[in-house]
């Protein structure tokens, strides 16, 4: 069952318009940003939006899945859920490690199966740590990105006594930016997490909705222009994974340290050259296929 996945090398394109893709707390919400101005989008940031759209049964987006999926609701619930009770994880985990990959836990979790988890139990004498199938990395924009704060007002007003009412600098959007966010799938994990085919599947499913099926009112406009999935010829890797991830990164024109203002400021390789096509097995735009 676990050889059927394939080791798989992607690549997130993100645009972000006027939106604030992922929120620093420290910050006070403002757009992640590193200290050179890059914009950042954490990986939980981005799995957190996968987690959503997987984790209401009723929602027209899960009931229009393949029916091997929809129907069969019980294996895709979420671990990664508010209220969980942590006993009854406990329970669903079984009581011998080795008896793991049979237990409830495996077989209900989706997201513990391709994301991994690291659910301990209180005292530490029983747990499990397993390194996920599917991993994530920061995403970082190309260039640094502007960021416009205003201040949001409520005609109506919030507080008692108050006709009106103002949150100062509450709207904090990123103006124009492309951000790169790489992600692996890596099979020889899959005897240790439960992940199987159907999991890596759905995940590609998935993918190309995160940001178009979870809009908000400060995140209105984000852009995935492009899911690369590329597959190796081999459970090893059958070609280096940066010379990949560097091949279908956009690249910007002009001043590379000024922040952009649309698409068009960007050159968009748009698929893999000859040369490391040869070397792969497969290539797909998840987005655009």
């Amino acid at each position: 069952m676990n050889n059927e996945i394939k080791r798989a090398t992607g690549l997130l394109v993100i645009e972000v318009v006027n939106s604030n893709a992922n929120g620093d707390p420290d910050r006070e919400s403002d757009p992640r940003q590193r200290p050179n101005g890059c914009g950042e989008i954490s990986p939980v940031s981005f799995k957190r939006k996968l987690r959503d759209l997987l984790d209401d049964h009723d929602a027209p987006f899960f009931q229009n899945l393949p029916e091997k999926f929809s129907k069969n609701a019980e294996h895709y619930f979420i671990l990664e859920h508010r209220g969980r009770v942590r006993k009854d994880i406990v329970k669903e985990m079984g009581n011998d490690p080795k008896e793991f990959m049979e237990s409830e836990f495996v077989r209900k979790y989706w997201d513990a199966r391709v994301f991994g988890n690291t659910f301990l139990e209180d005292g530490g004498d029983k747990g499990f740590i397993k390194t996920g199938v599917v991993q994530f990395g920061m995403g970082v924009s190309i260039a640094p990105v502007d960021i416009i704060r205003q201040t949001n007002t409520n005609k109506a007003g919030v507080q008692e006594g108050k006709s009106a009412g103002m949150a100062p600098l509450a709207y904090r959007v990123v103006e124009h930016g492309v951000y790169c966010m790489p992600f692996f799938v890596n099979p020889n994990y899959a005897y240790k997490s439960g992940c199987t085919a159907d999991d890596i599947e759905l995940l590609k499913l998935l993918i190309p909705y995160a940001y178009d099926m979870n809009r908000s009112a400060i995140r209105p406009d984000v852009r995935l222009r492009h899911a690369w999935y590329i597959e190796h010829k081999n459970m090893l890797g059958s070609c280096p994974e940066y010379l990949l991830l560097d091949a279908l990164m956009p690249v910007k024109r002009g001043d590379k340290m000024e922040p952009s203002t649309s698409w068009s400021d960007y050159e968009d390789p748009n698929g893999l050259p000859e040369s490391l096509l040869a070397r792969v097995d497969s290539v797909a735009d998840l987005v655009n296929q």
